[in-house]
């Protein structure tokens, strides 16, 4: 060691030596205030001495005084025979833990300054294709340290700031609509706040894109703003149009045009309003103790549709041609980059569905586009057992739109991530899904291969859930396999039969309501193969409710359709065409394939009837359908009818 490295050394533990008697006399000096009580001394003043005494980069040296300080009182009153004395110290130790909690705060608020500096350089250093990018991904709410507004505006602050000095002109623009777009997006949140949830008690209004209306929330929000961009995209939204269109046409209109121009300053402001909704709206609906698993879900859902908007942004600028290539490029990776944040907040939350798919938020066209959408941002994620779970829902969602090859891709890629992750219950769910389709395809000696893996590790792993969908797995295919050959004997019957009893005790012992409605709907099916139709109505029916309160129309329909073909076996030919006209039109408008599986046997119904008594049934049935398909979906039906006979989809 140099002389010099030995005089740098000693003048560092001076330095330290020096602070921790200096911290150890401010400590005394404010317990001693506390306990004088000469004045009134709140956690807000502690908070401030501490501010002007501790020095930056020096509050771990404060920390270890403090605690040194603690557990001297500790033995002090440890070994205190006099109850008095001991009084005194433990009143001691009581205005400690005061300055300890403040201290927390003022290590909290200046790592959250730390860490804004840092985004703040990390900015203005990068090249201005990456800034949008950079400073959304500071926003992002999955962040352990997740950015108050009061950090956002020390954001705002610190970008103008730096706008102003040394910088290109092209970057001092950049960093100003930047910094404008967030100031702009926080001063519109209190306009918006006092509606953010209102409209939830003023009607059952569905979060998304379930119905087009011009009462609902998205119109509600449009009034509460001027700011172009953001008022329009919540008519579109509202009005259940193309968003992707809104801001392709936008960026690309003339010069001077109300439009969305290359402002990056419009993004920022964007992602400011749409994340404190949708935060808003998680909040809330998780909040919903009377009905959890409602609340549960609709959170879900409320991000799927997020992440569905934020998806079609990035679409509708990737389209623009008013924008140069370079600057859409940037503003499109920074709309995926959000979309990704949103789908990680849903992949992570305890209560994801598994054994359900995203219906409750979107109606057949929709559903289809976001589904398509959502392939390039997850492209473009590792195989992380967030990516895993995603893949599952987005693999039962193809199904239901008849989607066959892709639902088993994305099953087989997302079995794979799970496996690689060690996420068994993703894992034992994919497995249960893959079973299924097999069931679908009529290929049942692969349906049993793939439950009674699931089966096999849902024991091992002690996951219930995938237990109990993985029985009913069993029993089902077992009994189509059987009935396929010829081979319903009783005891095979009982047998399988017995499978999907166990599922179905098992789901009801867990009170899931997705795997309740799959294993009512199996056994119904089953019952329904073995030439047992009232037996298989009593489980259609409680399927049918329990799909419906998940909001799975996918499954619900299925359930529909199957109570008509149970109704016609029985020849209660009113009920039958009730159920067939319902399951075709619920069907449709999500776009799953089996709809014509319902307007078939409408048709068969249709001829055997006459069509005129086939009226007469639709007529009084109206008041039935009314509730479920309203009145334009009722005017609907024969023009389905005749769409079936013209073999369209």
């Amino acid at each position: 060691m140099t002389s010099a490295d030995a005089g740098s050394n000693i003048n560092s533990d001076d330095r330290s030596q020096s602070l921790r008697d200096k911290y150890l006399q401010t400590i005394e000096d404010i317990v001693d205030r506390i306990l004088m009580g000469k004045q009134i001394i709140s956690k807000e003043y502690i908070y401030q001495i501490l501010v002007e005494r501790i020095e930056l980069g020096t509050s771990e040296i404060f920390e270890g005084c403090l605690s040194e300080t603690v557990q001297g009182i500790e033995r002090s009153i440890a070994s205190q025979p006099d109850e008095v004395k001991q009084a005194k110290l433990k009143h001691r130790l009581n205005a400690l833990a005061w300055i300890q909690t403040a201290l927390g705060n003022l290590q909290d608020e200046r790592q959250a300054v730390a860490a804004v500096n840092t985004t703040i350089d990390r900015i203005v250093t990068a090249a201005p294709t990456e800034r949008l990018n950079l400073l959304l991904q500071a926003l992002d709410p999955n962040l352990e340290r997740k950015l108050e507004r009061a950090q956002i505006q020390l954001i705002i602050t610190r970008l103008q700031s730096v706008a102003s000095v040394n910088l290109e002109p092209a970057d001092f623009e950049q960093l100003r609509q930047l910094a404008l777009g967030l100031d702009r997006g926080l001063k519109l949140l209190p306009a918006l706040e006092p509606h953010l949830v209102s409209w939830i008690y003023e009607s059952g209004q569905q979060i998304g894109f379930g119905g087009v209306t011009e009462n609902g929330p998205w119109s509600l929000w449009s009034k509460q703003v001027s700011q172009p961009l953001i008022q329009s995209l919540f008519k579109t939204i509202g009005l259940q149009r193309s968003i992707s269109d809104l801001i392709a046409d936008r960026a690309s209109a003339p010069l001077g045009g109300d439009r969305a121009t290359g402002d990056e300053g419009e993004w920022t402001e964007l992602a400011i309003v749409l994340q404190s909704i949708q935060t808003a709206l998680v909040t809330w609906f998780d909040g919903q103790m009377y009905d959890r698993e409602w609340g549960q879900r609709m959170a879900f859902s409320t991000l799927i549709t997020f992440a569905a908007i934020w998806c079609e942004l990035a679409n509708g600028i990737g389209r623009a041609t008013g924008i140069n290539s370079s600057h859409r490029d940037a503003i499109a990776k920074a709309c995926f980059q959000v979309t990704l944040q949103v789908l990680r907040t849903a992949a992570q939350r305890p209560n994801f569905p598994l054994y359900g798919g995203i219906f409750a938020a979107f109606s057949g066209e929709t559903l289809r586009d976001t589904l398509s959408y959502f392939d390039l941002p997850l492209k473009q994620v590792a195989g992380t057992q967030e990516k895993g779970r995603l893949l599952t829902i987005l693999g039962y969602s193809q199904q239901a739109l008849g989607q066959i090859d892709r639902a088993i891709a994305l099953h087989r890629e997302a079995l794979e991530i799970a496996n690689q992750a060690g996420d068994r219950p993703c894992e034992i769910a994919n497995l249960n899904h893959l079973s299924r389709i097999s069931i679908g395809q009529k290929d049942y000696a692969q349906a049993i291969s793939y439950s009674q893996r699931a089966l096999i590790l849902a024991r091992q792993t002690g996951d219930k859930l995938g237990e109990a969908n993985a029985l009913t797995n069993v029993g089902y295919s077992e009994v189509r396999a059987a009935h396929a050959i010829d081979r319903m004997d009783e005891e095979i019957y009982e047998q399988q039969i017995g499978y999907l009893d166990r599922g179905l005790k098992l789901a009801e012992t867990l009170a899931d309501k997705q795997s309740l409605a799959l294993c009512y709907h199996s056994l119904g099916l089953a019952y329904l193969t073995i030439q047992q139709p009232e037996k298989a109505i009593e489980y259609l029916q409680q399927g049918t409710k329990a799909a419906q309160a998940v909001g799975d129309l996918y499954l619900q329909g299925l359930n529909l359709t199957y109570l008509a073909e149970a109704n016609h076996s029985l020849q209660k030919n009113g009920t039958a065409v009730f159920y067939s006209c319902l399951a075709m039109y619920q069907l449709h408008q999500i776009g799953a394939k089996e709809w014509r599986q319902s307007a078939s046997l409408a048709i068969v119904l249709q001829g055997q009837l006459g069509r005129e008594e086939f009226d007469r049934f639709l007529t009084k049935y109206r008041p039935n359908l009314l509730p479920a398909i309203g009145v334009d979906g009722f005017d609907y039906l024969p023009m389905l009818l005749t769409k079936y006979l013209d073999g369209g989809d």
